[in-house]
């Protein structure tokens, strides 16, 4: 295939073992890629928390430095899609799916199944849910992305470098980054970007069949979930075939409205004012104690140790596994942007939209449960949304808008999933060929089929945590290599009052 790059075949050839092992012993897959993932989140979760915070720290710099004013492109670079269409491409690709899978699940099962603080049930419980949600999904998680995105689109739309995550090194690394070591640096980033992608297709397959199981007995079975998946490849490879600028545009603008639409009726059906006032009082616990969550990791307390690492730990290494294709996104979509603005839109839009969906599904699922009206703790993590749904008007209808929003975002993820590795494997093209595209989109729908029917999926999801360590170097490394590259910049250009236009 013209302009595939050595990184394709080499990540194929390791994807295709994993995939070789996943189906001939996934017992002894899952096994020790568990015990590997448990080793890291517990021997280096200091390491995550600090390197998370840093993430924070750089991005909030840069947003009041002077070298916020740099463009990301050429001065005379104009945006290329509007700021609604691009809060909404990056929103999909980000954390789309995710809202809906774990819109309810996460604040009922921190309120009644495992606190934070350790206590259940109580009404300091519903607040410290909803404050670490907000926390797990909010501006940590994005400036992990954003640090990737950032770095990408500056070195490959201001400088002129590769599209690829091993040229944002050339400051550090030098020539190594079109050497072996340089090579090493996108394979693994390949590597992590097609398990998340594969995992979200097999996760998002289960949900699927969870909401159809749900509301019209349809079975919970392997063949189902294939079946859902094998439609889904077929609408992504048509979406995908469309180009940037057609099908992740409108798949993405769709999406927008129809996760609108099924906010809004919840929040009017729903438990309107206590969604409102537990919004209002969560967000000012979530501002007033950034800092005492960033770094908590409880060394007395082995019960809130072991929360720490089963969610905090774990999110944070799941984000920095993600962050190389939702990075890789985030910049081709960001060309043209000011760095002030892309780190504000970046880190604040997608939390406050985050957390508002939070409060109103999070905040519903709770209530339901603090009022003993029914136990949505007890349902399935796929089908705890439908529980909800259940009890307030036009729930059949609003539960059919779901499953409908679960596919479109579903879809997208697929879809900028290909794309991304299109631009990985071809030397960085801003618009990779169709036929890279759909041999990306096969292999990923492959590998779901594969380790759904082998159970494989939670050892691929444990490995894509393995991989987070390494690259959460690789990360620290390309953030000194943006602030050097930038500070030199600032200095050529002597730039200083960031708020003096000349």
């Amino acid at each position: 295939m013209k302009n595939v790059s050595v990184v394709f075949y080499i990540s194929a050839a390791i994807i295709g073992l994993l995939v070789l092992i996943g189906v001939i012993m996934p017992e002894k897959l899952e096994i020790v890629t568990g015990s590997l993932q448990a080793f890291i989140v517990d021997a280096f979760g200091w390491y995550y928390l600090i390197v998370v915070l840093f993430f924070v720290v750089i991005c909030l710099y840069l947003l009041v430095s002077p070298v916020g004013r740099i463009k990301l492109g050429k001065p005379e670079d104009k945006p290329e899609f509007s700021r609604p269409t691009w809060i909404a491409m990056l929103f999909s690709a980000g954390v789309g799916i995710g809202l809906v899978f774990y819109g309810t699940a996460e604040p009922i099962s921190h309120y009644a199944v495992s606190s934070p603080t350790g206590e259940t049930g109580t009404d300091q419980a519903m607040k410290d849910a909803m404050r670490f949600t907000f926390f797990h999904w909010g501006i940590h998680a994005w400036a992990i992305y954003g640090i990737v995105a950032l770095c990408l689109a500056y070195f490959t739309f201001r400088k002129g470098e590769l599209s690829i995550i091993s040229a944002t090194l050339k400051p550090v690394i030098g020539k190594h980054t079109t050497g072996a070591l340089g090579t090493v640096i996108d394979v693994v980033a390949v590597i992590a970007t097609v398990i998340g992608v594969a995992t979200t297709l097999g996760f998002g397959a289960v949900q699927i069949n969870g909401g159809l199981a749900y509301l019209f007995d349809v079975p919970s079975t392997i063949t189902n979930q294939f079946f859902i998946i094998l439609v889904v490849t077929v609408l992504f490879m048509i979406s995908a075939l469309t180009g940037l600028g057609k099908g992740i545009k409108i798949l993405s603008n769709a999406n927008m409205l129809l996760a609108g639409a099924l906010f809004l009726l919840l929040f009017i059906l729903g438990p309107t004012l206590f969604t409102l006032n537990l919004f209002t009082d969560t967000i000012g616990q979530y501002i007033q104690g950034l800092v005492s969550m960033s770094l908590r990791i409880a060394p007395l307390n082995e019960e809130n140790r072991s929360w720490i690492n089963s969610w905090t730990i774990f999110y944070w290494a799941w984000w920095i596994a993600w962050s190389p294709f939702v990075g890789i996104f985030i910049a081709r979509v960001s060309k043209g942007r000011t760095i002030r603005e892309f780190v504000t839109y970046v880190l604040l839009a997608p939390s406050l939209i985050s957390f508002i969906w939070f409060s109103v599904f999070g905040g519903s699922a709770m209530l339901l449960e603090h009022d003993g009206v029914t136990s949505i703790s007890k349902l399935a993590t796929e089908e705890s949304l439908f529980g909800v749904l259940a009890h307030y008007p036009m729930s059949g209808i609003v539960s059919i808008l779901a499953i409908i929003l679960i596919g479109t975002f579903f879809i997208t993820s697929a879809d900028s999933g290909t794309y991304v590795l299109g631009m990985m494997t071809t030397n960085g093209s801003q618009n990779p060929s169709n036929r890279i595209k759909i041999t990306w989109g096969a292999l990923l729908t492959i590998m779901a089929l594969v380790l759904l029917y082998s159970g494989g999926l939670q050892a691929l999801q444990n490995t894509m945590i393995v991989a987070a360590l390494p690259f959460s170097i690789v990360m620290v490394l390309m953030t000194i290599s943006l602030v050097k590259s930038l500070n030199k910049e600032a200095k050529e250009i002597r730039l200083k009052n960031p708020y003096k236009h000349k």
